[in-house]
């Protein structure tokens, strides 16, 4: 009796093997037989406005955020910390309930960086002086350690609070409506004007990531960082609207953006390694100079910290920590900066570890690494 109930569950379990065997055939034959995805060479902006406006009130707060902060570049004037952390949490899907745990939690802190940019404005500032709490130099806000909350605050939430949200969205089965609110966390229009110049009409203008896109990319260059988000942002998009049976189109869409915006995010730095390398290493770089490349620094800070703790990216969070402790602004310990000022010998070289470890990480060329010094937006007067 059990050996012929033996035969008989082996016969139901190979007549399964063997129907199940033959849905997976008939779901390759009918995937093979799918004719391509036809991509448009345009992205069709038809609804956009209507569509993207929850995330459009999300830019628009960053960018109201971003202003006030910004105020503390005129030692005149003051900023509170309640200022920001009312423009932090407005609005009905606010930044701050899109922005990591993390993040978060450094910026509005009681002690956090909102505090501390509040306590450097309305003095001025000597990088290594210690005189105070911080305050303007050269034209841009540092506290006492010579750190620039001010690119803590914005290029940090490209990352903390933008793409986060942005891959959230992806994630969830993502519609045409969920593609046109990701384009606005990316930064970019319909048009794809490849610029966040003031000669660009407002309503095509770049901004936020994809302006920097814009900055990294050669307009000569057809596979440049901006050229590839244009395409994969239009393949999703048609994806999406076609339906189901175009998923491997519509996933691999999504990764190849994921990944080239976090490749700008890092060229972005790199460039701005660069920068602060090249005015440091003068003779004797004035003080214009000197302010310039400790801003320039802050902003690396800035778009390499927000990435810390986002769950979905190609970089560790342990290879972040790394390159933050080179840019001598660890994420644990007090930071030091401004020792890039007042002991350049020693720490300007950090800079060009931090490009070396950023070539490693996304498989930079030695072309791009080069092409990265340059914003090409102004070089090419577009």
């Amino acid at each position: 009796m059990m050996l012929h109930r033996t035969k008989y569950s082996l016969t139901v379990i190979i007549a399964l093997m063997l129907v199940l065997g033959l849905i997976s055939c008939k779901k390759k034959e009918k995937e093979q037989n799918q004719p391509s995805l036809q991509i448009p060479s345009t992205y069709d902006g038809a609804n956009f406005i209507t569509n993207s406006a929850a995330a459009k009130a999300i830019t628009d707060q960053l960018t109201a955020l971003v202003n006030k902060a910004k105020e503390g570049r005129d030692s005149t004037k003051t900023v509170s910390k309640t200022d920001l952390d009312n423009l932090f949490t407005a609005g009905t899907t606010s930044l701050a309930s899109i922005t990591t745990t993390y993040y978060k939690n450094r910026l509005d802190a009681p002690a956090g960086w909102f505090n501390d940019l509040a306590q450097a404005t309305g003095s001025g500032y000597l990088p290594g002086s210690f005189v105070d709490q911080g305050g303007v130099y050269g034209g841009y806000l540092f506290d006492e350690n010579g750190l620039e909350i001010e690119q803590l605050i914005e290029k940090g939430l490209f990352g903390a609070a933008l793409y986060n949200y942005a891959i959230s969205l992806l994630s969830n089965n993502p519609t045409a409506a969920t593609v046109d609110q990701v384009l606005v966390l990316y930064g970019a229009k319909p048009a794809f004007a490849n610029s966040g110049s003031s000669t660009v009409p407002a309503e095509n203008r770049d901004v936020f990531m994809a302006n920097y896109a814009a900055r990294r990319s050669d307009i000569n260059d057809n596979n440049s960082l901006y050229i590839q988000l244009k395409n994969q942002f239009i393949r999703l998009q048609t994806a999406v609207k076609a339906g189901n049976q175009y998923e491997s189109d519509k996933n691999d869409a999504i990764s190849k953006i994921k990944l080239t915006w976090e490749k700008v995010n890092a060229a972005t730095i790199i460039n701005y390694c660069h920068s602060a390398t090249s005015k440091l290493s003068a003779t004797s770089p004035s003080t214009s100079d000197k302010a310039s490349s400790l801003h320039s620094i802050g902003e690396a800070i800035g778009f390499l910290h927000g990435f810390r703790t986002v769950s979905d990216k190609k970089i560790t969070d342990a290879q972040i920590d790394e390159i933050l402790t080179l840019l001598n602004a660890p994420y644990n310990a007090t930071p030091t900066p401004y020792t890039f000022i007042t002991d350049a010998f020693n720490q300007v070289p950090k800079l060009q570890q931090v490009i070396n470890k950023l070539k490693d990480i996304y498989g930079f060329t030695s072309a791009e690494i080069e092409s990265f010094k340059k914003n090409w937006v102004t070089e090419q007067g577009r």
